[in-house]
Parts: C-alpha cells; structure tokens; sequence
C-alpha cells in the first residue's frame, strides 16, 4: 500500500509475522492511528504524534513492547525504544530499561533532556523518575538461572518474536519523525539489546530523505543497518516502496532473516513493506484510514 499527498500522515506496526493481527490487536492500531492524527490535526509535530501512537501501543499489552514485553532469560522485562526528529536529526533511545511501562517517553526525554542518543539499564530508569515519568512494577520475575542454565534455554529452539512497535509521521510543516519500541525476543539473554533503540538500524528519520520504523529479526536489521539504508535510497530518489522492498530482499539475500518497515516522506508519499506473510500496521491520513492492512511483501508485483 502506497499513496503521495503532501498533507498529514501518520503510519503505525504493531509487528511482522506469520500469524494474521488479532481484532484486538487491530483495535489498538486503530486507537494509536487515532491518537497520532489528531496531535498533527491541531498543528501538533511529527515527534509528538509518533510518541503519542507509540504510548498507546506499549500500554495496550497486546504487542512485544511496554506491558506486553517478553523476559528475558532471568525472568527480567528489559525493554528497549528510540525516537528521532527529522527536522534536527535529533533523536534519543533506551536500552535494557526496566520498571517503566512506556520507554518511548524516556527515550523522548534522552533527546530533549540530555546531550546523549543512548542511556541503558538502571540510568535510564533514574532519567525516567527524575522527569516523572511514572514507574511500572511489571510481572514477578521468574526464577533466577544459572549461566548454565541460561545457555541450555537460549540453545532451545524458538520462534521469532516480532510484536514490536512503532510509528512514522509527516506532520503539517512538512517535518517527518519515527519512534519504535520493543520487549526483545524470545529466550534472549539477560543484556540483549535488538535494533529498536539503534539509529540507523531499528529507527531513522530526516526530512531530507524521510521516516522509517522497522520490525522483525533486530539481529539482521542491525547488520543490515536497515532504516539508514531505506532511508539513503529515499534521499537518492526512489519511492518509499521501492526503498523498501530493496533493502528487505538485499537483507534476505545477504543476511536472512524477516522484517517489515513503515516509510514515510516529508512529501506525504508513505509504505508498509514486509517478507512475512503479515504485518500488523495501518495508516491515516484526511480521507483514508487503512488498519491491519497486509503491505507489501517482497517479490510482489
């Protein structure tokens, strides 16, 4: 799904997999659409619609991001999530946060309230009490392992988990942002950290090229440093589906792995592109609300 309009649009994933959205899960892209539009409806940026749908996704529970999280191997929720301007090329992201049910607004203030991009662990957390953003018990952990036994899980075998959040936006002036959040995978090691709080690799926008948020294997979406490479094809000219779908078959080929992007540009022309059979994700912009629409898979024409 494509489209070019030079007024408001916001776009949102909630993950790529094999699996068809549930109805909840598409209710809540619907609410989080809902909430990023009418911040760019009142004049609002780009930054604040794409943090404003991404709260709304971490709170649901109902995506690997905020409380519906996966633990890691020691039985810890660690979550990780970034945001970036396209107008500055300002951006903040956090790693490994615990306690906090949105990390989106902590990465929000690592951008605006620090001269860093990247805080991890318990630092994050104090930056998130000092600014009041409110903590979040999360669910008990689990019975701590040895190293041992923490090996022995992670060799079991697992399915990828790609319930990871996010959203791009142009807003009226023409800016463009991309925020995205994450809970990990499944049996991860207590430390890992995936692409969603990498600029360049999970996260990219600027307003000369445009706005990308990825989901799926963060392992090969780092490698492949993939919202920076979609986002260099969308500063040489190539259309947000053709970026797209160039970048995740260059992946495939190269690296392996699934993944799906939301694009979009300071034009108003946006994608959903994806290798896996679904993507939970939607757009709205004035006169078109799409949700849990299927996107674009790689090799399609």
């Amino acid at each position: 799904m494509t489209g070019a309009d030079r007024g408001l649009v916001i776009l949102v994933h909630g993950g790529c997999g094999p699996r068809r959205p549930s109805s909840r899960a598409v209710a809540e892209i619907r609410r989080a659409l809902a909430a990023g539009f009418e911040i760019l409806a009142r004049d609002g940026s780009a930054v604040d619609a794409v943090e404003a749908a991404v709260v709304v996704l971490e709170a649901s529970g109902r995506f690997n991001a905020g409380k519906g999280s996966q633990r890691q191997l020691d039985g810890i929720v660690r979550m990780d999530a970034s945001i970036m301007d396209g107008r500055t090329l300002a951006a903040g992201a956090v790693a490994s946060l615990e306690g906090v049910l949105n990390p989106v607004r902590v990465a929000r203030c690592v951008m605006d309230a620090t001269p860093h991009v990247l805080l991890a662990g318990p630092w994050a957390r104090r930056l998130a009490r000092h600014h009041g953003i409110p903590a979040w018990a999360g669910p008990t952990p689990r019975r701590r392992l040895s190293w041992k036994g923490l090996y022995q899980r992670l060799a079991a075998p697992r399915a990828a988990d790609t319930g990871t959040v996010g959203a791009v936006a142009r807003d009226a002036a023409g800016h463009v942002a991309a925020a995205t959040s994450t809970g990990g995978i499944r049996r991860m090691l207590p430390g890992r950290v995936g692409d969603s709080p990498l600029i360049g690799a999970g996260t990219y926008a600027d307003d000369g090229a445009g706005a990308v948020s990825m989901t799926g294997v963060g392992e090969a979406i780092i490698r492949g440093a993939l919202a920076r490479l979609i986002a260099s094809d969308l500063a040489l000219g190539r259309t947000p589906r053709a970026a797209g779908q160039r970048a995740l078959a260059w992946m495939r080929r190269r690296i392996g792995g699934e993944a799906g992007a939301i694009i979009a540009t300071g034009a108003g022309a946006f994608a959903l592109v994806h290798t896996t059979r679904y993507m939970a994700c939607g757009v709205r912009r004035k006169g078109l609300v799409r949700v849990a629409a299927s996107g674009t898979r790689v090799g399609d024409r």
